[in-house]
C-alpha cells in the first residue's frame, strides 16, 4: 500500500512525499518534486519488492554491520585464515566501516585498492620496555597481497548478498584486480643440495622435516603436524585428511628412501603420550609442533645459501620432478594443486622432455 502527501514548500515549490508500506518488508519513503515520477516510484518499489528485487536494506546497513554480521557467521569461523581474513577485513573497516552498503560502489573499491598498493608494509617490533609498536619498511604492498584483500571484501559482500539480501550485487565483483608477479620459483641446485642437507644433519628434527618435505612435496604446516596416526609404515604412505590441507582436499604423500627409515627408527622411539612426529618443546606448549626456525637459518648459513625459504623445499621437489621428465600432471597430484596454473612455472626447466616428447612423435609418423 502506498500513500502519496503533497507538499508545499517555504520557497512556493510543491514536493510530494511518498510512503510504500508493503507486508513482510520495512516501509520505503522519498521525495519528489513532480507527482508522475513520485507514482513511477511507487509503481517500480511495489514490483521489485513483490519480486524480492528490492534491495532498501543497503540504505540502512554500514559495511561495518555488514563484517559483524560475516564474522559472527559460519563461513568465518570456519577459515582457516580466520586471523589473516580479520586483519585485512579490518583494514576495509578503517577507510570505509562507517558507509551505507549503497555507497560501496565498484569506484569506492577500485579507490580502496589503489590506496592498498601504495601503502608502506609495516613490522610488529617489541621495546626494550615491552610495549609493541609498527615499524614502517620500505616496500610497498604487492599486487598479489593487494589482492587477498579485495577477496576478503568480496567474500563479505557475497555474503550480504546471498545471505542477507542486503545488496543487489557484489560491486568487488566489477572492479579489475592487481597484477601479480609471476610465482617465485627458487629451488636447490646440484651444487647447493648436498651441502644443505650436510648442514641440516646437525639436527634430527629439522633433518627429517627437510627430506619428508623435498620427498614429498608437502607444505611446511602439512609436514610439522603429522601425527603418527597419519602414518602407515607397511604401506609406506602419509595420508593428509580433507580439511588439513591448504585447499581442504585429501591427499596422500609417499614416504621414501632415508625419510622413511628415519621415520621408522622414530616409531621405535616415540612417545605413549603424544602422537605428533615433531611435538613442542615443554617451553612452547602453545605450539602445534616444533619451531625449527633457528636450526633452518643456521643451516643455510652454514652452507652458504641465500634466499631461500621453506616452501622452497617444495619448488625444489617440483623442479627435479619436472626435470627427470614426471608430467605436470602427476607434479599437480603430488603437489596437490588444483589447477595446472601453479605447475606451468616449472615447464621451462624440462626443454629435453620437450625434445624427447618431439623425438617420439617423429618415429610414430614414420619420420624420424
Amino acid at each position: 500500500m502506498a500513500s502519496i502527501e503533497k507538499r508545499k514548500l517555504d520557497d512556493g515549490t510543491t514536493s510530494y512525499r511518498v510512503k510504500v508500506r508493503l507486508k513482510g518488508y520495512p516501509p520505503e519513503s522519498a521525495t519528489f518534486e513532480r507527482l508522475t515520477d513520485a507514482r513511477e516510484w511507487v509503481k517500480k518499489t511495489e514490483a521489485d519488492m513483490k519480486a524480492r528485487r528490492h534491495f532498501g536494506e543497503s540504505k540502512r546497513h554500514t559495511l561495518n554491520e555488514l563484517i559483524d554480521s560475516y564474522e559472527k557467521s559460519t563461513k568465518h569461523k570456519e577459515l582457516k585464515s580466520g586471523k589473516e581474513m580479520r586483519a585485512r577485513l579490518d583494514w576495509w573497516r578503517k577507510q570505509y566501516g562507517e558507509k551505507l552498503l549503497q555507497e560501496i560502489t565498484p569506484a569506492v573499491v577500485a579507490q580502496g585498492r589503489d590506496a592498498l598498493t601504495k601503502e608502506y608494509l609495516t613490522v610488529r617490533r617489541r621495546d626494550d620496555d615491552g610495549k609493541v609498536s609498527r615499524i614502517p619498511l620500505d616496500k610497498k604492498r604487492s599486487g598479489a597481497t593487494t589482492n587477498r584483500f579485495l577477496a576478503a571484501l568480496s567474500s563479505v559482500c557475497t555474503y550480504g548478498v546471498k545471505e542477507l539480501g542486503w545488496l543487489e550485487h557484489n560491486p568487488v565483483e566489477r572492479v579489475s584486480k592487481s597484477k601479480e608477479n609471476k610465482g617465485r620459483v627458487r629451488y636447490l641446485d646440484d651444487d647447493e643440495l648436498p651441502r644443505f642437507l650436510a648442514a641440516c644433519r646437525k639436527h634430527d628434527d629439522l633433518y627429517l622435516a627437510v627430506l619428508l618435505s623435498l620427498t614429498t612435496g608437502g607444505r611446511q604446516a602439512e609436514i610439522m603436524s603429522l601425527r603418527w596416526g597419519q602414518i602407515d609404515l607397511k604401506t609406506g604412505r602419509a595420508t593428509l585428511k580433507a580439511g588439513s590441507t591448504k585447499n581442504d582436499d585429501a591427499r596422500v604423500l609417499s614416504l621414501v628412501g632415508e625419510a622413511f627409515t628415519l621415520l621408522q627408527g622414530r616409531a621405535k622411539v616415540r612417545s605413549l603420550t603424544d602422537d605428533r612426529i615433531f611435538p613442542a618443546t615443554h617451553k612452547a606448549k602453545q605450539s602445534a609442533f616444533i619451531s625449527l626456525r633457528t636450526p633452518f637459518i643456521a643451516a643455510l648459513k652454514e652452507a652458504e645459501i641465500t634466499n631461500f625459504h621453506w616452501h622452497d623445499l617444495r619448488h625444489t621437489c617440483a623442479s627435479y620432478l619436472m626435470m627427470n621428465g614426471v608430467s605436470p600432471l602427476e607434479i599437480s597430484k603430488v603437489l596437490g594443486h588444483r589447477t595446472m596454473a601453479m605447475v606451468s612455472r616449472y615447464t621451462h626447466l624440462a626443454p629435453s622432455r620437450v625434445s624427447d616428447i618431439g623425438n617420439a612423435l617423429a618415429q610414430k609418423l614414420g619420420v624420424a
